[in-house]
Protein backbone atom coordinates (compact mmCIF):
# COMPACT_ATOMS: atom_id res chain seq x y z
CA UNK A 1 0.00 0.00 0.00
CA UNK A 2 2.88 2.47 0.83
CA UNK A 3 4.32 1.66 -2.77
CA UNK A 4 0.93 2.70 -4.40
CA UNK A 5 0.18 5.41 -2.09
CA UNK A 6 3.56 7.51 -2.66
CA UNK A 7 3.82 6.94 -6.58
CA UNK A 8 0.52 8.72 -6.67
CA UNK A 9 1.05 11.51 -4.06
CA UNK A 10 5.12 11.80 -6.23
CA UNK A 11 2.97 11.92 -9.45
CA UNK A 12 0.52 14.70 -8.61
CA UNK A 13 2.78 16.78 -7.41
CA UNK A 14 5.70 16.54 -9.00
CA UNK A 15 3.87 18.12 -12.33
CA UNK A 16 3.08 21.37 -10.68
CA UNK A 17 6.15 21.44 -9.38
CA UNK A 18 8.09 21.53 -12.31
CA UNK A 19 5.32 24.03 -14.18
CA UNK A 20 6.09 26.48 -11.00
CA UNK A 21 9.61 25.91 -11.49
CA UNK A 22 9.88 26.80 -14.88
CA UNK A 23 7.43 29.92 -14.90
CA UNK A 24 9.65 31.37 -12.05
CA UNK A 25 10.93 35.02 -13.07
CA UNK A 26 14.04 34.40 -11.87
CA UNK A 27 17.01 31.91 -11.21
CA UNK A 28 17.40 32.25 -8.02
CA UNK A 29 13.79 31.86 -7.13
CA UNK A 30 13.19 28.66 -9.46
CA UNK A 31 16.32 27.25 -7.42
CA UNK A 32 14.59 28.33 -4.24
CA UNK A 33 10.95 26.92 -5.27
CA UNK A 34 13.18 23.53 -6.08
CA UNK A 35 14.40 22.84 -3.02
CA UNK A 36 11.21 23.79 -1.25
CA UNK A 37 9.25 21.67 -3.42
CA UNK A 38 11.30 18.92 -3.62
CA UNK A 39 11.52 18.69 0.66
CA UNK A 40 7.56 18.87 0.45
CA UNK A 41 7.35 16.15 -1.50
CA UNK A 42 9.62 14.10 0.21
CA UNK A 43 7.60 14.69 3.59
CA UNK A 44 4.60 13.95 1.99
CA UNK A 45 5.56 10.53 0.81
CA UNK A 46 7.17 9.37 4.07
CA UNK A 47 10.77 9.82 3.61
CA UNK A 48 11.94 12.45 4.95
CA UNK A 49 15.34 14.53 4.30
CA UNK A 50 17.70 14.72 7.21
CA UNK A 51 20.78 17.15 6.40
CA UNK A 52 23.99 17.25 8.93
CA UNK A 53 27.29 19.33 8.23
CA UNK A 54 26.36 22.57 6.89
CA UNK A 55 28.40 24.05 8.41
CA UNK A 56 31.12 22.46 6.35
CA UNK A 57 29.81 24.17 3.62
CA UNK A 58 32.75 26.86 2.05
CA UNK A 59 31.38 30.53 1.74
CA UNK A 60 33.30 30.83 -1.62
CA UNK A 61 32.53 28.48 -4.92
CA UNK A 62 33.28 24.73 -4.19
CA UNK A 63 32.80 21.20 -6.57
CA UNK A 64 30.77 19.36 -4.38
CA UNK A 65 31.39 15.25 -5.08
CA UNK A 66 28.28 12.99 -3.96
CA UNK A 67 27.70 8.89 -4.35
CA UNK A 68 25.01 8.00 -6.49
CA UNK A 69 22.40 5.39 -5.67
CA UNK A 70 19.36 5.85 -7.10
CA UNK A 71 17.06 8.20 -9.65
CA UNK A 72 16.26 9.93 -6.52
CA UNK A 73 19.74 11.48 -5.85
CA UNK A 74 19.63 14.51 -7.50
CA UNK A 75 16.87 15.57 -6.34
CA UNK A 76 17.55 15.26 -2.53
CA UNK A 77 20.54 17.13 -2.98
CA UNK A 78 18.85 19.45 -4.72
CA UNK A 79 16.84 19.69 -1.33
CA UNK A 80 19.63 19.62 0.97
CA UNK A 81 21.92 22.44 -1.16
CA UNK A 82 21.97 26.30 -0.81
CA UNK A 83 20.79 27.73 -4.08
CA UNK A 84 23.84 28.87 -5.00
CA UNK A 85 24.61 25.08 -6.24
CA UNK A 86 24.08 24.22 -9.69
CA UNK A 87 24.39 20.87 -11.39
CA UNK A 88 26.45 18.85 -13.68
CA UNK A 89 23.95 16.66 -15.81
CA UNK A 90 24.57 14.08 -18.68
CA UNK A 91 23.41 15.85 -21.98
CA UNK A 92 20.86 13.41 -22.66
CA UNK A 93 18.91 14.33 -19.88
CA UNK A 94 18.42 17.82 -21.62
CA UNK A 95 15.39 15.93 -23.89
CA UNK A 96 13.30 14.32 -21.40
CA UNK A 97 9.85 15.43 -21.59
CA UNK A 98 9.39 18.30 -18.70
CA UNK A 99 12.09 16.84 -16.59
CA UNK A 100 14.75 18.43 -19.42
CA UNK A 101 12.57 22.11 -19.23
CA UNK A 102 12.81 21.96 -15.64
CA UNK A 103 16.57 21.40 -14.77
CA UNK A 104 17.20 23.91 -17.58
CA UNK A 105 15.46 26.64 -16.17
CA UNK A 106 17.47 25.54 -12.89
CA UNK A 107 20.62 26.81 -14.39
CA UNK A 108 22.39 23.22 -14.82
CA UNK A 109 25.19 22.46 -17.04
CA UNK A 110 24.94 19.37 -19.43
CA UNK A 111 28.27 17.74 -20.29
CA UNK A 112 28.52 14.90 -23.79
CA UNK A 113 31.16 12.78 -22.48
CA UNK A 114 31.27 10.75 -25.49
CA UNK A 115 32.42 14.12 -27.44
CA UNK A 116 35.80 15.65 -26.70
CA UNK A 117 34.75 18.76 -28.27
CA UNK A 118 31.84 19.34 -26.76
CA UNK A 119 33.31 17.79 -22.89
CA UNK A 120 35.98 20.76 -23.74
CA UNK A 121 33.49 23.85 -23.76
CA UNK A 122 31.48 22.74 -21.17
CA UNK A 123 34.56 22.40 -19.08
CA UNK A 124 35.79 25.98 -19.93
CA UNK A 125 31.96 27.22 -19.17
CA UNK A 126 32.18 25.28 -15.68
CA UNK A 127 35.30 26.69 -15.04
CA UNK A 128 34.07 30.11 -15.79
CA UNK A 129 31.14 30.22 -13.65
CA UNK A 130 33.65 28.79 -10.55
CA UNK A 131 35.54 31.99 -11.25
CA UNK A 132 32.18 33.51 -11.02
CA UNK A 133 31.21 32.14 -7.80
CA UNK A 134 28.90 29.53 -8.56
CA UNK A 135 28.91 26.22 -7.11
CA UNK A 136 28.39 22.99 -8.71
CA UNK A 137 27.43 19.05 -7.69
CA UNK A 138 28.23 16.31 -9.55
CA UNK A 139 28.09 12.69 -9.10
CA UNK A 140 31.43 11.82 -9.80
CA UNK A 141 30.23 7.43 -10.55
CA UNK A 142 28.81 8.80 -13.72
CA UNK A 143 26.41 6.17 -13.04
CA UNK A 144 24.69 3.82 -10.51
CA UNK A 145 24.33 -0.05 -10.49
CA UNK A 146 21.42 -2.29 -8.89
CA UNK A 147 24.02 -3.96 -6.44
CA UNK A 148 25.43 -1.71 -3.74
CA UNK A 149 28.49 -0.44 -4.16
CA UNK A 150 30.60 2.18 -4.07
CA UNK A 151 31.76 2.95 -8.01
CA UNK A 152 35.15 4.11 -9.47
CA UNK A 153 34.81 8.46 -9.32
CA UNK A 154 35.76 9.89 -12.79
CA UNK A 155 38.30 12.31 -13.00
CA UNK A 156 36.97 15.32 -14.40
CA UNK A 157 35.27 16.96 -10.94
CA UNK A 158 38.65 16.67 -10.08
CA UNK A 159 40.48 18.29 -12.83
CA UNK A 160 38.25 21.13 -12.82
CA UNK A 161 38.56 22.07 -9.13
CA UNK A 162 41.88 21.64 -9.19
CA UNK A 163 42.13 24.05 -12.67
CA UNK A 164 39.46 26.28 -10.96
CA UNK A 165 41.85 26.07 -7.18
CA UNK A 166 38.50 25.87 -5.60
CA UNK A 167 37.89 23.04 -2.29
CA UNK A 168 35.97 19.51 -3.19
CA UNK A 169 32.72 18.88 -1.02
CA UNK A 170 32.22 15.75 -0.18
CA UNK A 171 28.44 14.54 0.14
CA UNK A 172 27.28 10.91 1.73
CA UNK A 173 23.88 10.05 0.37
CA UNK A 174 22.07 7.39 2.72
CA UNK A 175 18.90 5.65 2.47
CA UNK A 176 17.90 6.75 -1.48
CA UNK A 177 18.77 2.97 -2.54
CA UNK A 178 16.55 1.88 -0.21
CA UNK A 179 14.15 3.97 -1.25
CA UNK A 180 13.89 3.56 -5.07
CA UNK A 181 16.41 1.18 -6.19
CA UNK A 182 17.73 0.39 -10.22
CA UNK A 183 15.00 -1.88 -11.17
CA UNK A 184 12.44 -0.99 -8.42
CA UNK A 185 8.18 -0.69 -9.49
CA UNK A 186 7.37 0.92 -6.13
CA UNK A 187 9.22 2.77 -3.46
CA UNK A 188 10.04 2.13 0.27
CA UNK A 189 9.76 3.78 2.88
CA UNK A 190 13.32 4.84 4.47
CA UNK A 191 14.50 8.25 5.72
CA UNK A 192 17.09 9.86 3.93
CA UNK A 193 20.37 11.17 5.46
CA UNK A 194 22.90 13.74 3.63
CA UNK A 195 25.60 14.32 5.47
CA UNK A 196 28.30 17.35 4.15
CA UNK A 197 31.87 16.27 4.61
CA UNK A 198 34.97 18.99 5.21
CA UNK A 199 36.03 20.33 2.08
CA UNK A 200 39.25 18.99 0.60
CA UNK A 201 41.33 21.43 -1.50
CA UNK A 202 43.41 21.11 -4.39
CA UNK A 203 47.42 20.91 -4.17
CA UNK A 204 47.85 22.52 -7.81
CA UNK A 205 46.39 22.25 -10.91
CA UNK A 206 48.84 19.65 -12.03
CA UNK A 207 46.92 15.84 -13.20
CA UNK A 208 48.11 14.05 -10.30
CA UNK A 209 47.00 16.45 -7.99
CA UNK A 210 43.59 15.92 -8.91
CA UNK A 211 44.11 12.03 -9.41
CA UNK A 212 45.40 12.24 -5.52
CA UNK A 213 42.23 14.66 -4.63
CA UNK A 214 39.84 12.22 -6.04
CA UNK A 215 40.76 9.19 -4.42
CA UNK A 216 41.28 11.21 -1.05
CA UNK A 217 37.49 12.18 -1.44
CA UNK A 218 36.17 8.90 -2.56
CA UNK A 219 38.06 7.34 0.62
CA UNK A 220 36.51 9.48 2.53
CA UNK A 221 33.07 9.04 0.94
CA UNK A 222 32.79 5.17 1.11
CA UNK A 223 33.74 5.75 4.81
CA UNK A 224 30.18 7.05 5.54
CA UNK A 225 28.06 5.90 2.95
CA UNK A 226 27.51 2.21 4.24
CA UNK A 227 27.96 0.46 1.21
CA UNK A 228 30.71 -2.00 -0.43
CA UNK A 229 33.82 -0.97 -2.29
CA UNK A 230 33.33 -1.94 -6.10
CA UNK A 231 36.67 -0.10 -7.04
CA UNK A 232 38.12 -3.54 -7.84
CA UNK A 233 35.30 -4.65 -10.58
CA UNK A 234 35.14 -1.31 -12.04
CA UNK A 235 38.68 0.10 -11.83
CA UNK A 236 39.78 3.77 -12.47
CA UNK A 237 40.53 5.32 -15.78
Amino acid sequence: MYGVYATSAFALTILPLCLLIIAGPTLRSRRAIGRAGTQGIMRLIGCPIRVRGLEHLPEGPCVCVANHASYLDGMVLTAALPDRFSFLVQHGAASWPLVGATIRRMGVSFVNRGSPREAAVATRDLLRRLHEGESFAIFAEGTFKAEPGLLAFQPGAFAIASRAAVPVLPVVIRGTRRVLPEGARLPRRSQIEIEILPPLHPEDSSRDAAHRLRDAVRARILARCGEPDRLAVTPHP
